[in-house]
Order: C-alpha cells, then structure tokens, then sequence
C-alpha cells in the first residue's frame, strides 16, 4: 500500500504567524516551494493555516498592500487541512478533492514531516487517477 509518506516532498518548512509576506515570498524563493505552513505564535508544532505565493499576489499586493508590513497570520484562513503519514493514497485524493486543494501538509506523530503538491502525484500516480483528482479539484461550481 502506497502511503502519504511515500508520495510526499520532505523538509516542509514552516513560517510564523508574525512573519512578514516579503520573508515568506524569500523562504518560498530559497526552499523552492509555492506553499508554507503557518505556525501559531512560535509554535511550530500547531498549524494555523497555509500560505501560498497566490495569496500573497491576490490577498496583499493585488489589493494595494504593502507586504513588508502584512504577516502570513493575517492571510491564514479557515481550518488546515492535513493527512497522516500513513494514509493511503485513495485517502489523500479523497482529502485534496473533497477540500479542492493542491497541497497538503503530512503529519506524523502531531509532527509536520512533508508536503504533498500536485507534482508529488504527477510523479507517483497514474494518468487516470491524475485526471480523476484534477476533475474534481479544478471543477468550476
């Protein structure tokens, strides 16, 4: 059985709530990466949302926001979504296409561990089952 640990990037990197969006757009520039974990105030192991650098475009400078001055906290919305390390892999289809989301956090032991993204699955999943996940998670309505 194919598990969330086995699909998943590894070394997730995690910013703090109070951290500004242009030191969030670096770490996401350094580690390569188009998402991050928002952790509470100095917390590293409470998830409070998830930024992406399509927030930062949409949510801060799209909107005249100066994103030296707003935090990822400001743009951490809703409740996170995440799997455990040993969910199957029908388990984090079933968890990105019922959410409509491209990525999402691995946790093993309470502990962040990875990152699952779309191109996790492209190169571990099969055409069809990426069509499938694609349908549903682009699906306009």
């Amino acid at each position: 059985m194919t598990t969330a640990k086995d699909i998943m990037h590894t070394g997730a990197t995690w910013i703090p709530a109070h951290e500004t969006l242009d030191r969030a757009a670096q770490l996401m520039r350094d580690h390569k990466v188009g998402a991050l974990p928002i952790s509470a105030k100095g917390e590293r192991d409470r998830m409070i949302g998830i930024l992406t650098d399509r927030d930062i475009v949409v949510g801060c400078v799209a909107m005249g926001h100066d994103p030296s001055k707003m935090t990822a906290g400001d743009l951490a919305q809703g409740t996170p979504r995440w799997i455990d390390s040993e969910a199957n892999v029908e388990m984090v289809l079933e968890e990105m296409q019922t959410h409509r989301i491209r990525r999402l956090p691995v946790v093993e032991n309470k502990m962040l561990i990875g990152m699952i993204s779309e191109a996790d699955l492209a190169q571990h999943l099969t055409e069809e089952q990426i069509a499938g996940w694609a349908e549903k998670v682009y699906a306009r309505g």
